[in-house]
């Protein structure tokens, strides 16, 4: 019994030191991070599903409406109040780094041209005050290794993670609603909606179970990575949006590779449940998967319906249309 005792005292101490250096963690956040100002993109995807029409140009800009997937991901961060945009690309993504970049000679031509409407729309493509960052992904090795590849500029922030083939039309962004719910609970984060059951096995699935005292999150218990619709947990999915701490990176850096050698985030983030609180947020908006031919088109009728210039005209040609 004496050695039982004292076992449970050791182990007493270690719980109680890495409660310590949890909370020395999170203080940290609360000093030096007034607001999460990083978001990750990770874009070096081939887009396969869209090819031919993804050969030789980037999924991310496929346009909707007048604007590329890639610039409403931008967009939803800046609303969010994130100023640092960190870019996971591959090969024939430079046409991305171009979008962001300064166009001298076709701002030059719209100025000389009096086209300043025009002028407008370009020059605020992205703000002033937010920095694009590029990082090259060598290796095409999962979503947990492209967002590995970001450690070097998180560092020691918590940060979000944006997957623009999801665009979701909300009020506040989807992006901001999670930065909110974060400093209410200082854990990681990850953005839910029930998709249908028969849909299970192209989304990471969560457990989860009721917080006493707070209806606005859940805690997340188990987390599948595309399961069959008979072994899915629940019909709760992953789309696109994370805010995690920066702990996820010692996770992916440890996780036991897959199939190709690929690293997959939901493997780091069932790592990081096991010993931080992971809670899930059902996102308030509707959500588009516009990685997929069927959700791209719904996207481009549901935003077309919504432009002030083109709203009337196409509504009329909609209701000409007889399906």
């Amino acid at each position: 019994m004496p050695s039982v005792e004292k076992d449970y005292e050791v182990i007493s101490e270690l719980v109680k030191d890495y409660q310590h250096f949890l909370e020395k963690r999170m203080s940290r956040f609360d000093r030096r991070s007034k607001k999460i100002t990083k978001a990750v993109f990770p874009v070096a995807g081939m887009g396969s599903r869209f090819l031919p029409a993804t050969k030789a140009s980037p999924k991310e800009m496929l346009p909707v409406v007048d604007k590329p997937l890639i610039q409403y991901a931008v967009e939803e961060a800046v609303a969010a109040g994130i100023t640092d945009m960190i870019f996971i690309t591959g090969r024939n993504k430079r046409s991305i780094e171009d979008h962001f970049d300064k166009a001298y000679e076709l701002e030059a031509e719209l100025a000389m041209k009096g086209k300043d409407e025009l002028l407008r729309l370009v020059q605020e493509i992205i703000p002033n005050h937010v920095n694009c960052i590029f990082i090259r992904q060598p290796e095409a090795l999962g979503l947990g290794h492209a967002v590995l590849c970001a450690h070097p500029v998180v560092k020691d922030e918590p940060f979000a993670v944006i997957l623009a083939d999801d665009l979701i039309d909300a009020e506040p962004s989807a992006t901001k609603q999670m930065v909110d719910v974060f400093w209410k609970h200082r854990c990681s984060i990850l953005g839910v909606q029930p998709v249908p059951h028969d849909q299970t096995k192209s989304y990471g699935i969560v457990a989860t179970s009721s917080v006493k005292g707070d209806t606005e999150v859940e805690q997340v218990n188990a987390i599948v990575e595309k399961p069959k619709p008979e072994n899915a947990p629940s019909n709760l999915a992953v789309v696109g949006r994370y805010i995690l701490t920066p702990r996820i990176f010692h996770h992916l850096e440890h996780v036991q590779k897959g199939a190709g050698g690929e690293i997959q985030l939901t493997d780091g983030i069932a790592a990081l449940m096991q010993e931080e609180q992971l809670l899930a947020y059902r996102l308030k908006g509707t959500r588009y998967d516009c990685g997929s031919k069927q959700g791209y088109l719904q996207a481009t009728v549901a935003l077309g319906l919504k432009h002030e210039e083109l709203r009337e005209e196409f509504s009329a040609f909609l209701a000409s249309l007889k399906c």
